[in-house]
Order: structure tokens, then sequence, then C-alpha cells
């Protein structure tokens, strides 16, 4: 279903802000020709913390039209909010996206108790398949291991995206979720020892700027080609860091103008172009890691 190397995939924005709706086709079939198995639009990296629900809508429509069925689509819909949150996954599903990303609510600080609550009642809202996401660096809340069991056994809740960094976790979360709950890492720099042990691949980042050579890794992790994914990661090391010298998604829609991928680098505020002693950190790592 979801599986492999799925890009978090920015949201291109013209200088006043409004999104670039044909930078962001163009996004979609330069993945689709990277071999990039799956997008997930409008998730954090999509900036949809600054996007009225309107705009999230038309940016995921956007997507799915653009896609038109070659490889999945995921739609972030997680909001602090339940109501809001549901509000999104009733959207999304009327798009005819394939799945949908719904992060830890974020600020509210609320109990694992509140975490099964809030996560269920999306899951009722729609028949499309859930994955939850836990990354508590950004929401200051973490879903246990025993939360995600427990929600792994709601039919279409059917994956974690983990982007805790802590690998301990996986063995644990395989054993008590089944090897049919999808286990997807959201941490570039531990993704490829997350596929090997025992993952299913990774929501990344730093697909956007490099896709063909992050495919190529996770293939090799997931085939077990341990010496290939080695390599590969290796040779992709440099941006794992430099892509979150500051706040993501600031540096690498700045790599992708950089690159040529994207003719503009903008955001919503509060987020702000990054400072010349970041653009050099993030130039260095894309010279670094040049395909050979």
């Amino acid at each position: 279903m979801f599986r492999g190397s799925i890009v978090a995939l920015v949201t291109p924005m013209h200088q006043d802000g409004q999104i670039d709706f044909s930078t962001l086709a163009d996004l979609v079939e330069f993945h689709i020709e990277q071999g990039t198995d799956g997008i997930v639009a409008v998730g954090t990296t999509g900036e949809s913390a600054t996007l009225g629900v309107p705009e999230h809508i038309a940016a995921v429509g956007a997507v799915v039209k653009a896609v038109a069925g070659r490889i999945p689509v995921i739609a972030g819909s997680g909001a602090n909010s339940t109501a809001e949150a549901i509000e999104l996954t009733r959207a999304m599903d009327a798009l005819g996206v394939d799945g949908m990303l719904t992060v830890a609510p974020y600020y509210n600080k609320p109990s694992q108790n509140g975490l099964v609550a809030h996560f269920k009642a999306i899951a009722a809202a729609t028949d499309k398949p859930q994955l939850l996401y836990n990354v508590p660096g950004r929401t200051v809340c973490d879903i246990s291991n025993e939360t995600v069991a427990e929600l792994s056994k709601v039919d279409n809740i059917v994956g974690l995206k983990d982007a805790t960094g802590d690998l301990s976790r996986v063995t644990p979360l395989r054993q008590a979720c089944g090897e049919e709950f999808l286990l997807l890492s959201g941490d570039d720099p531990t993704a490829m020892a997350f596929m090997l042990a025992g993952g299913d691949g990774v929501i990344s980042v730093t697909n956007n700027v490099r896709p063909a050579e992050f495919k190529a890794l996770c293939s090799a992790a997931l085939a077990g080609d341990i010496a290939t994914a080695r390599r590969l990661d290796a040779q992709l090391l440099p941006l794992y860091s430099a892509l979150f010298v500051e706040a993501n998604p600031i540096p690498v829609k700045w790599a992708m103008e950089e690159l040529g991928i994207t003719r503009e680098t903008h955001f919503r505020l509060p987020l702000t172009e990054p400072s010349e002693h970041s653009k050099t950190i993030v130039r260095a790592a894309i010279e670094a890691t040049q395909p050979v």
C-alpha cells in the first residue's frame, strides 16, 4: 500500500505567499519520473500549519489531479483540534486520496487516553486508510508504543510514521502491531537503519532534492542489500543535517531552488528565507551529494 520512498512534498508558493499550482503540478511529474513511490501532500513539510482549510483542500486536490492514479497520494489531515481534523479528513476523502496522515495534536499535550480518543474519532469519519504521525520534537506529544498498538486494532488505522529517530521502538512496534501494520520512518538520518530493522519505508524530506538516490537507498534497504544501502546512505548523509539547519521546510525549499527543481523560494510567515550562513551549509551539502 504505502511502502518505499515517499516524499513529504513541499508546497511551492509565489512571492505573495499564494500557492504556486503550476510548480506543484511540475513537482508531481518530477517525482513520478524519478521513481518516488508515493506523495504526502500538505503534510507538515508542506506548511499545513499556515494554510487555511480551503487552501489545504485546493493543494491536495491539485496533487491528486496531477498524479492521476499513478502513485499513491497521502493527504496531511491532522490538526490540534479533533473537530478540525475530522473536517479535513472528510474533505480529503471527497478528493479521492489514497490515504491520510494524521499528526499528533500539537500544543495541547493530550494524555495517551486523549490520543486514542482523538485518532479513533478521526478514523471513524472515513473509510480511507489512516497513518498516525508521531513527531514529538514538533508537537511536544509522544504517541507511546502501547497507544500505537491499541490504535492498530482500528480497521482503517493501517500504519505509523515515526519521526522520533528512536530505533529501539521498531521491533516492539512490529511485535505489538503485527506484520501488516505499516511502519514508516519520518527521520531521514535513521531511515536506513529503521528499514533494516523491519520498517516498510520512509516519508522523507531529503526525497525532495535527491529523489532518485533516495529511492535507490530505500529499495536496497528493503531488499536487505546492506552494502548498497550503506553506500547510498553515506552519499546522502550531508543533506540529512543540512536540510534541518533551520526549521523544516526552510532549507529544503531553498535547496530545491538552488538545484533548479523549483523557480522560487517563498514561505508563509512566520517562516522566512534562510540566513546566508544556512545557505552556505546547504550549498555545501548539495555539492557533496552530487550524483556520480
